[in-house]
Parts: C-alpha cells; structure tokens; sequence
C-alpha cells in the first residue's frame, strides 16, 4: 500500500492537531488538523481504521461503529459547542480512506455562510490555535465518556 495520511496519523508516525477524541477496534475520532493554520473549531474527523476507499466498503460491525459514533459526536457538537447544526461530509477526493467530516454550524452564522466548508468564512467562525483544539476535544470526549451509548 502506498502511503496514507490517515493509516500514518493511527499509527503515530505524524502528529495532528488536538488530541484522540475516541478510538475503539473499527473507528478512530479527532479533531481536524490544518497543518499550523488555525483551526474551524468543531470541525471533527471520524476514521474508519480499516483501510478501504469508501462507505460502500465497511463490513457491518464497522458501519454500526462509524454510525454510532457519528451520532454520538453530532449530539455533541450541538449539547458541548452548542452548534444549531452539524455537516456530515464523506469525499474521499484527496486521500483513499474513508473518513467523515463532522464540521459545526454555530449560531448567528449568516446563511450565506452555510455549508460545511462555508462556516470557515464567517464572520463569526470560531478559529483558534491547537490549545483551544485540545480543550474542544477534551470537552467532547468527557462527554462521550459521561453518556455512554445504549443499545
């Protein structure tokens, strides 16, 4: 296999912005990392671990877990960050493995800004530097750990 951003940041040979949101046996969660850019705060990334290109190609425990914790991360996003909505993106354009786009609309964001990539430019998007990443990861990840998910 070629190299791949994704399989490298899981196995730590690169480091990203933030720190690990969750992580179990099928899917790995974090924060976007905009490579020493500031940061659209609630922007977060779900990696299927597995290497395959698409959503086409999960097996049935890994589509339950990358569901799952798509829900879950959403409903935090809206009860921690207080986003109004929550853009879910699936590309696979740029690198080969799949990976979803989680990325938080706030309130007051003015509707020609809104799109998963619009926020970014407006006048209100919260930016910030890998400090304020960590404490937004932080802040999820108490919350995933204090409403744990129920069958």
């Amino acid at each position: 296999m070629e190299e791949c951003f994704i399989c490298e940041k899981h196995q730590g040979v690169i480091q990203t912005a933030g720190v690990t949101i969750y992580e179990d046996e099928y899917v790995f969660v974090g924060h976007i990392d905009r490579k020493g850019k500031p940061n659209y705060l609630g922007h977060i990334m779900i990696d299927l671990k597995r290497h395959v290109p698409s959503l086409a190609d999960m097996n049935p425990e890994e589509a339950k877990a990358f569901g799952v914790i798509m829900a879950r991360i959403s409903k935090s996003l809206k009860q921690v960050e207080k986003a109004e909505h929550v853009y879910a993106l699936v590309s696979g354009n740029s690198v080969p493995h799949l990976h979803m786009h989680l990325v938080a609309r706030y309130p007051n964001t003015p509707e020609q800004y809104w799109g998963p990539f619009e926020v970014y430019d407006a006048p209100n998007a919260r930016m910030g530097d890998n400090s304020e990443v960590i404490e937004v990861c932080n802040r999820i990840k108490y919350f995933l750990e204090s409403n744990p998910y129920e069958n």
